[in-house]
């Protein structure tokens, strides 16, 4: 017998998420309630330019309640190709487009709590293109070589684990580069 989900309750809708009550029936046929935050999909970006530098943006994010050095990302609009979210999102936060978009994969941000799944890409052949950032958005922007990017990432000075996983996830293209 696997998990059945046998209802889903909203308790909460805003503009980010949702959240809802979900009852599910266990394989060993007892009930369970758990919390679930809806939030859709998102992706996140490793954009790196011809010199090797990538670019990571600097902003507020309340969940921390402070300043957090990221990669840019962002969520899919309803029926967005995430492939076309990302190419909008490093267009908002660092104002450049890409020659080449290249999947490094996917996963749950938290599936313990939420239904939110990323994709994340590495962009390369940066150009400018830049589109109007959201009007909430107050990002300063930070470069640095991509092999200081993993180095901080693996000295742990990466507070961002979708940063950290998707730096992980361009290692391969990032190292192939530096020969």
């Amino acid at each position: 017998m696997n998990h059945q989900e046998l209802y889903r309750e909203k308790l909460y809708s805003g503009p980010i998420f949702d959240l809802a009550k979900v009852r599910m029936r266990l394989p060993s046929g007892r009930e369970r309630d758990y919390d679930l935050v809806e939030h859709g999909n998102s992706v996140t970006i490793v954009p790196v330019d011809a010199s090797g530098q990538v670019y990571f943006v600097d902003q507020h994010r309340v969940g921390s309640n402070s300043m957090l050095l990221e990669l840019p990302a962002g969520m899919l609009d309803a029926g967005e190709d995430p492939l076309e979210g990302a190419r909008r999102e490093i267009r908002e936060e660092i104002g450049m487009d890409a020659e080449q978009i290249i999947p490094l994969g996917g996963f749950y941000l938290a599936a313990g709590y939420s239904d939110e799944y990323l994709f994340a890409y590495l962009a390369k052949g940066l150009f400018a293109s830049p589109l109007d950032p959201d009007e909430d958005e107050f990002i300063n922007l930070v470069t640095m070589p991509a092999e200081a990017a993993l180095e901080k990432a693996f000295a742990g000075e990466f507070h961002d684990g979708k940063t950290l996983a998707a730096l992980f996830l361009a290692m391969p293209y990032i190292k192939s580069n530096e020969k």
